[in-house]
């Protein structure tokens, strides 16, 4: 059991606000929870969007800590949980969502189903920046479109985090593997297996022509939404699939019907705010482990370095769009104190 009786943790106290630095007790992991003690939080756009009121429906409340993926170390036991032991290092999507405490703390009472294992071959910080990212492209892949070999599945934002995951995902699943990206990313989606298809050059109608001889994709995965979401209904297959984690607005389902096709929609969220099917985010992460352990997957980390005391920069770098990779912020050893920043 952890000694520590406070915990430092960033908190918003109201929309658009700045994170102060506060100390906070650490809680008491209850039934079918564990303590863990957080050593990095990845950060999701979502995360901002949450801080900046845009978010209603992950019906997070502030004042808050926000952060909703983690990885860190089992420090202490709730009971009924058999699954997870004192030290083990895991890594999930927990929390900073459904007034649930979030990753921006160095601990969280969390709950043991929605864990997994880290991946023996990913330290800490690469490990927090799989859960949602990675979770949302399974979801969408495998258990709505049920991917599989020699399908032709086209990515739309092979270069941004869920993107970049579901491109591996689909690979591994031995897929063929088309991704929209702009010039400066081609080759980063290359190294991963995927053709690039320049997003400011090919429109819908070249790029089925070039790759598909005008037939469409078998499964179209749409990481971007609006007009994006409104080409992908255009470019499935006969009897293809279209699945998206931003299917919002309001969009023409003729194409789609035309071609006798079928939409899913992702919302990550779901089990966070219901308490439903939380146990198959724990499985879906242990899919992730096994893909990196067996050299299928890995993720993309900004170089960049945070702490909790530069909250606030990491959330402009992602506002701002200048991130190589995902953005995350380390919690162990960081030297802050308490206070507004």
């Amino acid at each position: 059991m952890t000694t520590h009786r406070t915990m430092q943790a960033a908190i918003v106290d109201h929309i658009d606000g700045p994170f102060s630095l506060v100390e906070l007790p650490v809680p008491v992991p209850a039934d079918g929870q564990v303590l863990v003690r957080i050593h990095a939080s990845g950060v999701n756009p979502l995360d901002l969007k949450i801080r900046a009121g845009n978010a209603a429906h992950a019906k997070q409340l502030l004042p808050a800590v926000l952060g909703i993926d983690m990885a860190g170390i089992v420090v202490a036991i709730g009971s009924g949980v058999i699954e997870f032991a004192m030290g083990d290092e895991v890594f999930g999507m927990t929390g900073g969502v459904g007034g649930v405490q979030g990753s921006l703390a160095e601990f969280a009472a969390v709950d043991a189903s929605l864990l997994a294992r880290k991946p023996a071959a990913l330290g800490m910080r690469e490990a927090a920046a799989l859960p949602l990212a990675f979770i949302t492209a399974w979801e969408g892949l495998v258990d709505r479109a049920h991917v599989s070999k020699d399908m032709r599945v086209l990515i739309h934002g092979g270069a941004g985090s869920v993107g970049y995951l579901a491109i591996q995902i689909a690979r591994a699943f031995g897929a063929q593997v088309f991704t929209t990206v702009s010039a400066a990313d081609a080759a980063l989606v290359l190294a991963c297996g995927a053709v690039a298809i320049d997003r400011h050059l090919e429109s819908p109608e070249d790029y089925l022509q070039t790759h598909t001889h005008g037939d469409g994709f078998d499964i179209v995965v749409d990481t971007v939404g609006g007009e994006v979401l409104d080409a992908s209904f255009k470019s499935v297959a006969r009897f293809g699939h279209v699945v998206s984690a931003l299917g919002w607005g309001t969009h023409a389902l003729a194409p789609l019907s035309f071609r006798g096709g079928s939409y899913s929609g992702v919302f990550t969220l779901l089990p966070l705010l219901t308490g439903i099917g939380k146990e198959h985010h724990g499985d879906i992460l242990r899919e992730a482990a096994r893909l990196v352990d067996a050299g299928k997957l890995y993720p993309r980390v900004d170089p960049e370095r945070f702490d909790l005391s530069t909250v606030a920069a990491a959330h402009e770098r992602v506002g701002n769009s200048r991130s190589d990779g995902k953005v995350v912020v380390d919690l162990v050893q960081q030297k802050s104190r308490v206070g507004h920043f």
